[in-house]
């Protein structure tokens, strides 16, 4: 999230490298891309934050979206780094299995690039 007085591009040059995002994938055991969002705004701006499985970005039970907001930041010449983490999916999630859908429609689940 960048203040008002910045670019979401100025936030994007931090987060979207390899020295953030496989540092930070390595920390966590991940195998999976990071979702993101990029905000530009004032202080007290909501944030939501994207969750998905580390180590499998089709498994629907751990899609979640985290809301957060710092009355005090970003300043107008500032940039906040959020992360989200959940130590499971949702509880119970009613959303299906994607591989299956996959399956259903006559795609193979195992190789990603037919679809």
């Amino acid at each position: 999230m960048v203040g008002l007085a910045g670019e979401v591009e100025h936030a994007s040059a931090l987060i979207h490298t390899l020295r953030f995002g496989n540092v930070y994938r390595q920390a966590l055991g991940a195998k999976t891309y990071l979702a993101f969002t990029n905000v530009r705004g004032p202080a007290n701006c909501p944030v939501m934050i994207p969750l998905m499985d580390k180590h499998d970005e089709g498994r629907r039970s751990h899609y979640l979206t985290v809301h957060a907001a710092i009355p005090d930041a970003p300043a107008a010449d500032e940039i906040v780094v959020a992360l989200g983490a959940a130590t499971g999916g949702r509880p119970h999630h009613r959303i299906g299995d994607r591989y299956q859908d996959l399956r259903e429609l006559g795609h193979d689940p195992a190789n990603p690039a037919a679809v």
